[in-house]
């Protein structure tokens, strides 16, 4: 499948409405596990009128040691499973897939609105720096393919980029250990160096990203790390705001408060475990019965 060059991989701006999509619709959301949910939680906040359909793919989990190819079928087979539930846009609350998967999806998709959690994260910290120097904090597989770094630089040419993989934190969310001694240890180990202003790196960033959906989960820990001074880009939070922009740029707000369920769950494997973990990312109670088990 062709991939075309230049900015849409962020999302697609059309005529209003211009595809006849029904804004009473809900909106997909898929990730390869539970980070996701974060993501969710984050758009339930800034859109309370809309419904949602998540879908996790937690029997392939994680995507970040597949290979390219590999995520891009893994993304397109979770994609199609929404669109066949009738989503008037889709949200790719995945690092990986959002780096990797977004122009192939954009080009089946066609008008279908489409956003990743990369570019409205990288935009929010391009326009949030005032020394260009900012800290990028995700997974190996994120750090290691460069997205955010790339997608900062071409908004802001100048940027002193540094990212750094934290890996252990994507463990600690899942566990529930998102403070205390453990996550503070972790967090001063991976973070040192980073935000010190005792000028000894020579690289001091005034903006940190959050390019990991799982990381929110310790935003306090890491911001006790960090201190008040430097700007915490949550990628969730910038995700929940893009869609909102884009939604609205196309007419397709949901004009009423939803009736019925708001949230629909579904899960790839591992049901129990989804609504256990899943719970603190969402922020409320999942009850097992409340995940659909779905094969893509």
């Amino acid at each position: 499948m062709p991939h075309r060059s230049g900015t849409y991989c962020c999302f697609r701006i059309c005529v209003p409405n211009e595809a006849g999509i029904d804004a009473r619709s809900p909106i997909g959301v898929f990730d390869s596990g539970v980070g996701g949910l974060t993501v969710l939680a984050a758009l339930c906040a800034r859109l309370p009128r809309e419904r949602f359909v998540y879908l996790g793919d937690t029997a392939r989990l994680p995507y970040g040691t597949k290979s390219p190819d590999t995520v891009v079928r893994y993304a397109l087979q979770a994609a199609d499973a929404l669109v066949r539930r009738g989503v008037k846009a889709l949200v790719i609350a995945c690092n990986t897939a959002s780096a990797v998967a977004l122009p192939a999806m954009a080009e089946r998709y066609g008008s279908l609105p489409l956003l990743g959690v990369v570019e409205p994260g990288a935009a929010a910290a391009a326009a949030a720096t005032r020394s260009g120097q900012i800290a990028v904090i995700g997974t190996e597989a994120t750090v290691r393919g460069g997205a955010y770094q790339r997608a900062i630089c071409r908004r802001r040419p100048d940027a002193q980029i540094r990212a750094v993989a934290c890996q252990l934190f994507v463990a600690l969310a899942e566990e529930g250990w998102t403070d205390g001694p453990v996550a503070r240890a972790s967090a001063e180990r991976y973070l040192s160096g980073l935000c010190d202003t005792s000028g000894t790196s020579g690289f001091v960033a005034d903006t940190l990203v959050l390019g990991c959906t799982h990381f929110p989960m310790l935003r306090a820990t890491i911001r006790e790390v960090i201190g008040e001074h430097v700007c915490l880009v949550d990628s969730a939070a910038t995700t929940a705001e893009a869609t909102q922009g884009l939604l609205q740029a196309q007419g397709l707000l949901a004009p009423a408060a939803p009736t019925g369920a708001r949230v629909q769950l579904l899960a790839t494997d591992g049901v129990e475990r989804f609504a256990l973990v899943g719970t603190r990312f969402l922020g409320r109670p999942i009850a097992p019965a409340e995940v659909e088990l779905v094969d893509l």
